[in-house]
């Protein structure tokens, strides 16, 4: 049984840093994508940075340059490091596993999801 949990949610001034994680078990195969995600109120889910097989990581141009997303397999966690953060990069942001090698862009296209943390960045 998958399960993905996620910290280090909060609040922070524009122009501050956060760093998330995502404890993650039940994953089977170190190669899956794994992947950051966001969803502000009345807005779509909208994927925020992944990690490939490969080790290739896809970013967004809202995100690139300032969201760094990294993998520790011996600790079975995700993190996120988001640096030079502004007010629209406010949402809940998940977790999410995709039981493939390669990655999407699509929410639809992931298995399994944590329940979320809050990031609140006020101007």
């Amino acid at each position: 049984q998958v399960q993905l949990v996620e910290s280090g949610g909060g609040s922070v001034q524009s122009g501050g840093s956060l760093r998330l994680s995502c404890a993650f078990s039940g994953v089977t195969d170190s190669r899956y994508c794994m992947g950051w995600f966001r969803q502000a109120p009345g807005k779509e889910r909208e994927v925020v940075a992944q990690i490939a097989s490969d080790g290739s990581t896809p970013y967004p141009d809202s995100v690139k340059g300032r969201f760094t997303i990294s993998r520790d397999n011996a600790k079975n966690t995700l993190y996120l490091q988001m640096n030079s953060l502004k007010p629209e990069d406010t949402a809940m942001y998940y977790c999410a596993v995709r039981l493939s090698f390669g990655c999407s862009w699509s929410s639809f296209a992931f298995n399994y999801w944590g329940q979320g943390t809050q990031v609140t960045v006020s101007s």
